[in-house]
């Protein structure tokens, strides 16, 4: 099978999951077209017309399949590229703007809510990463369309709902790896993008609780950094600097120090505003770590109760938690996580194959 492969705004987590996807189902002819992860609100609008003129002669090839991420501007590089519109589509989405916290630094717009939603509607089939970015998308959707004046056609959701489904990113066998046992003070990973969407200011008030009340631990803070950094992070540095209790701090460039740095952890925490399914908490998950994770997000469908921590009271919730697992390791327990076997490309091949496959043959949607 011909399969065209786009992915508009190729973050970090779109390129895991596409090079996955490629590495998994050899058998297909795939082409992959992907634009950098920058300039958003250019990149989410002008990849149509950026493709359709540069990369024309790829785009009008002949296709089984087109699978595009959700921040393809679909709807108008099927206008610019015909052959393109009478080829099955399948549209895949890691995130959807209706769910995307806002900073309050950046202009706000409805195109990238409107994309989302177009995206949705002139798919053949629409892949969620969990149920939580479905159904927030559908939330989100609904109350998009009831602000708008008139002409508003009825049923619309009902219509993305009846064409979509929830299959993970599936993540590598090679990041499950055994946990290596570690002596002293329970050892906590927070490896997320320092940013404002992954909580620093959370993360910062639950250690500062952990020192109030003398809980034994250490933190690394490792993560993908940008030019602009959320001044959380320093103040965090310093807090940690000041009660020894820093770890590996910044950027692990080799992927097998990182590895080992997560089997040598006892917990992985998350502190996310956002999270559609959590890739970096799993992946530290598969190496033998204990979530500590928001009771809200994606996380409810990914992990039982006792890995999330409370809403209410959130950094008082979240530094119990953690207070609770130190004294446990104190007392010589081992500190463990659940199994997410399921998730890993050799469970979830299978679907994935279905799913590309099913779509290929399934008449153009009206």
């Amino acid at each position: 099978m011909r399969i065209l492969l786009l992915s508009a705004y190729d973050a970090v987590s779109h390129r895991y999951w596409r090079n996955g996807l490629v590495e998994a189902l050899p058998e297909h002819d795939w082409t992959v077209l992907s634009l950098p992860a920058r300039y958003f609100s250019w990149r989410i609008r002008g990849n149509s017309l950026s493709w359709a003129f540069e990369a024309r002669e790829q785009l009008e090839r002949h296709y089984d399949l087109v699978l595009a991420t959700s921040m393809v501007d679909l709807t108008s590089l099927r206008g610019f590229v015909p052959s393109l519109a009478v080829t099955p589509c399948l549209v895949y989405f890691h995130e959807n703007q209706f769910a995307y916290p806002a900073s309050g630094h950046e202009h706000q717009s409805v195109e990238p809510l409107i994309l989302n939603l177009y995206n949705a509607l002139c798919a053949d089939r629409v892949l969620f990463n969990s149920g939580y970015n479905r159904d927030t998308l559908l939330e989100g959707a609904d109350r998009l369309l009831r602000k708008l004046p008139d002409q508003v056609p009825t049923g619309l959701t009902d219509r993305i709902l009846a064409r979509s489904g929830v299959l993970h990113v599936p993540l590598p066998d090679q990041v499950f790896l055994p946990n290596e046992i570690t002596h002293g003070p329970l050892e906590l990973v927070w490896n997320h993008r320092w940013e404002f969407d992954k909580g620093p200011e959370l993360l910062l008030a639950a250690v500062e609780q952990l020192q109030h009340e003398q809980v034994p631990f250490r933190l690394h803070v490792v993560g993908q950094q940008f030019r602009k950094v959320p001044a959380a992070f320093e103040q965090l540095k310093q807090r940690l600097e000041s009660g020894n209790q820093c770890g590996y701090w910044g950027h692990v460039e080799s992927v097998q120090e990182y590895r080992q740095l997560l089997q040598q952890s006892d917990v992985v925490l998350s502190t996310a505003l956002h999270d559609f399914q959590g890739i970096a908490v799993l992946e530290a998950v598969a190496a033998g770590c204990c979530p500590v994770v928001p009771d809200r997000l994606a996380y409810r469908e990914l992990f039982a109760p006792e890995y999330r921590y409370a809403e209410q009271q959130e950094s008082r919730a979240l530094a119990t938690m953690i207070a609770n697992l130190s004294a446990r390791k104190q007392q010589g327990e081992v500190i463990t996580g659940p199994n997410i076997q399921h998730l890993s490309w050799s469970r979830l091949k299978s679907a994935w194959a279905e799913a590309i496959a099913s779509t290929a043959g399934t008449p153009r949607a009206g």
